[in-house]
């Protein structure tokens, strides 16, 4: 397993960031790190990295409206959205809007440099596990987010609920499915 030479860390989360900067550096890559789309955008000028893992809850910026400007403005670097808000519905939405893969938090390094990787042609995919009801729900609210921006008030219209209501919804961790 290998890791781009020179990567970039765009994550609001400054604990997350030194750790695995340091964790990337011990293993002799160049990494810089970055807090927000706008200082990540501006990095690009000056440093040109091969890998991106780039967080999909940037504070008050969304990871998934950014994968388009860094792929315009850095096409050679493969992005890893990485999230603490594993979900199908993003996941594909990441995929469609340019990023390389897609990864749920917490990962190791072993998890992340298999992501920067071309998936094999000898590689089966994993067999498809069913999705409850509640988990469902969780996903189409994502998505519905997703679709609006990331607006909130706007997400709650086009759902038909409260806007407090989809918030609380919200800051809850996706459905843990149930091994049988």
């Amino acid at each position: 397993m290998s890791l781009p030479a020179r990567m970039l860390l765009v994550d609001d989360d400054l604990a997350f960031c030194q750790v695995l900067a340091r964790m990337l550096t011990r293993r002799g890559i160049e990494v810089q790190a970055r807090h927000d789309a706008a200082s990540a955008l501006a990095a690009l000028e000056e440093f040109a990295p091969e890998g991106i893992v780039l967080d999909l809850k940037l504070g008050a910026d969304n990871g998934l409206l950014l994968i388009g400007e860094l792929r315009r403005r850095c096409p050679q670097a493969r992005i890893v959205l990485a999230t603490g808000y594993a979900s199908i519905a993003t996941a594909v939405d990441a995929m469609r809007r340019g990023a390389w893969n897609y990864l749920p938090k917490p990962f190791d390094i072993e998890a992340l440099a298999q992501s920067f990787e071309a998936p094999g042609e000898d590689v089966a995919p994993p067999p498809a596990a069913p999705v409850s009801l509640r988990r469902q729900g969780w996903e189409h609210m994502q998505r519905v987010l997703a679709e609006c921006g990331g607006n909130v008030s706007q997400a709650a219209r086009v759902l038909g609920v409260d806007r407090r209501t989809l918030q609380r919804k919200l800051a809850k961790r996706p459905v843990k499915e149930r091994p049988e």
